[in-house]
């Protein structure tokens, strides 16, 4: 019996529902200028999931995906253009965004890109340069 919790999200008109089961690998912001272009926000609050742990409960067939890079493929949803999710092939997990579930508990514990950030925050979390390099960054680290 699987005894992990499970945090449902849906898109802006309700059409698509996803659902994470157990833990994040990782949590954090991206400040990226492709995150915060598709995300119309100065910073993205992103959740990284193991592949298998996420999974689109209701209209699937309303999932449409927009690929920039060669690192992610973006999941929206095709009748109100809801985001939901990000793969990142290269990396081997899955974007689900923070704000999609409302009823998981958000830590983050680090922010990534921080050399293109437009909002500076100070909250004493390692601030990457690009990213850890044991995700194919630098590793070098920024001051607040």
């Amino acid at each position: 019996m699987n005894d992990q919790k499970s945090y449902s999200g849906r898109c802006f008109c309700g059409a698509v529902e996803i659902v994470a089961t157990g833990e994040p690998v990782a949590m954090g912001y991206c400040h990226c200028a492709s995150c915060r272009h598709w995300s119309a926000g100065p910073v993205n609050a992103f959740t990284l999931w193991q592949p298998q742990s996420v999974r689109v409960t209701k209209g699937g067939e309303h999932v449409e995906g927009y690929q920039k890079s060669d690192t992610s493929v973006r999941k929206f949803c095709e009748l109100c253009g809801g985001h939901l999710y990000t793969e990142h092939p290269t990396w081997g997990v899955t974007d689900v965004y923070a704000a999609l579930l409302p009823d998981f508990k958000y830590v983050p514990a680090l922010h990534v890109n921080y050399q293109e950030s437009v909002l500076r925050i100070r909250d004493g979390l390692p601030k990457y340069k690009d990213m850890p390099a044991e995700m194919g960054g630098s590793g070098d680290l920024l001051p607040e």
